[in-house]
Parts: structure tokens; sequence; C-alpha cells
């Protein structure tokens, strides 16, 4: 479906070397430069500054990253279309997975879903949490993904093209550093957040955060915000490597092993639900009915 040379490409520009690119690719590192010499070829320019310091990224090479990226994870969301498109039955729901859209709210679900979505089997396609990949799936929706399960708002929602099922209301909490100073603490004031970092989405990304935003700014500015422009395993990263602290929910308690989410004693929370299609399909329209139902059972036990 792909030039294999791409692969290559994002192979050697991750690791930094031909040598560690072939420990990884299991091929001889003379192997991945051809690979790699017949692929500059081909493009007509010039991937890498190969010097004896080591191998760099030229600015075609860094454009050329994100675009093989795109490339392969649409190849292959291709072939997944393809397959699915062959199979015998139409009752299957296709939810995409990623550290950020756990599907583990559906599989919570599942026992009372099965007693009326008895023929309907579940398939998790798992995904790169990329904004490009971010835009692609959530504007599809149907095609190769029906559901995906994450936070949202109305403004999201119309931005990325799609709808939203609202299962619960998630608290803001806090996630820290299991070595932050705050990371002793079972719950947070938002005094213990005074001369600390937040981490929060730009503004205009969620109105449930920007509510949150203005009140910090307003009556809390012993708070500093830091703004960042999209919820990856790399904002995690950076959350744990720079000691700040990250707005974060429950729900994505197991992204990072090194971060400890805690509660916080404001009234601040987001709808978390099922993100579908504004269109779906009559297997997909189904079980968003059934999921509506289980949910409010469970809101009138008091569940």
């Amino acid at each position: 479906m792909y030039n294999p040379q791409l692969a290559t490409f994002l192979c050697v520009a991750e690791a930094g070397s031909f040598n560690k690119a072939a420990e990884r690719l299991y091929i001889s590192p003379p192997a991945v430069i051809k690979q790699i010499n017949l692929l500059e070829e081909n493009l007509g320019v010039q991937l890498f500054e190969r010097t004896h310091r080591g191998l760099a990224l030229t600015k075609a090479g860094q454009s050329l990253v994100q675009d093989a990226r795109y490339i392969i994870q649409y190849c292959k969301d291709s072939v997944t279309r393809a397959k699915n498109a062959m199979e015998e039955t139409q009752s299957v729901i296709r939810i995409g997975a990623s550290p950020m859209t756990p599907a583990q709210v559906l599989v919570d679900l599942w026992p009372s879903l099965q007693a009326l979505c008895s023929n309907v089997k579940f398939q998790i396609v798992p995904f790169e949490n990329t904004p490009e990949n971010a835009r692609e799936i959530l504007a599809n929706l149907g095609q190769t993904i029906d559901v995906v399960a994450g936070i949202f708002d109305e403004t999201m929602l119309r931005l990325r093209r799609c709808a939203g099922l609202e299962i619960s209301r998630e608290p803001i909490c806090c996630a820290v550093s299991i070595h932050h100073k705050l990371a002793q603490k079972d719950r947070l004031t938002v005094r213990d957040l005074y001369g600390e970092e937040l981490m929060l989405m730009r503004r205009d990304w969620s109105h449930y955060v920007d509510l949150l935003r203005d009140d910090l700014w307003k009556n809390h500015p012993q708070i500093r915000i830091v703004d960042f422009d999209f919820y990856d395993v790399f904002v995690f990263n950076q959350c744990e490597n720079s000691n700040r602290v990250l707005m974060a929910i429950e729900n994505w308690r197991y992204v990072h092993p090194l971060l400890k989410i805690l509660p916080v004693d404001w009234d601040y929370s987001i709808p978390f639900g099922l993100l579908h299609s504004p269109e779906p399909s009559p297997t997909v329209e189904r079980f968003l009915k059934a999921v509506e139902k289980v949910i409010a059972n469970r809101r009138a036990a008091g569940l």
C-alpha cells in the first residue's frame, strides 16, 4: 500500500543512526543505508545530513517525517476498511483505542449491554494519538472506527464534525509525578497548587476547561497556567520530567506509570462519553441506544 522505504526512513529518524535502526528492523546496516539512498534518489531530495557526529534530518526530512507517519497510518486504516467490508456480519462495533481514549468504559458496561445487544461484537482498533490522526478519525467516524471514548464538549464536537453520547461527568483532577511533593497527598486543595505550574489545554479547546482557567486567573493568580495544544503521551512525559502539574481525569490513570492523578476540591467537571458519527449505522445506533438505557438504569439505581 505504501513504499516500505518510508517505514525504514521513520525508523532511522527515530533511532538517530543507521546501526540502531538496523537493530530494530533486524536487518544489516548496509541494507538500511541502501533503502535510504534509494528513497532519497526516488524523491530527489536529501533527507539526512551525514557527518562524523551522526545523522541529522534535513528540512526536507523533517517535513517528510510527519507526512510519512500519516501516509503509513492512512494505508493501514485503508486495509482495515477493506477487511471490515468483507465482514459477513454487520453486528460489529469498532472501538478506537489509544492511551488517551481507553476502551475500558465499554468493557465495564459490557455485562449489562450484552443482554440488550446479544448479537453485537466488539472489535478494538488501536491507533496512534496524534493531532493528524485525531482529526482524521473523528471527522470520519463510521468508516474505520465507529466509536471512541473520551472527553468532549459542544465546541469540540462541532469542530471535529462528530456527535457525542455523554456517559458521565468526570471531575477535573490533577496529575503529578510520583516524585512531586504533592504526590504524598490523597486529595488536593486549590491552595496546594499555589506556586505550581499547571498545564491546561489552550483556550477555546473546551468551555469547561475555560471556566476553570478563568476562575484560577481571577481568584488564584498564585497558580501559573502553562498552555499546551494537544493531549498525548508526550504531554504526560513533559509533566513527569518538568515536575509540573497537569489537568487530567481519573480515566487516564494508566496512561503514565510515573504519574499520580489526584482529585481537587474545586467543583469543575467535563463530559465523558462515546464520540460517534452524526449519522451512525443502524447497528451503531442500536448500540448507542442500549448504552443510553444501561446508563439511565444505573443512574436510577444510584450507581
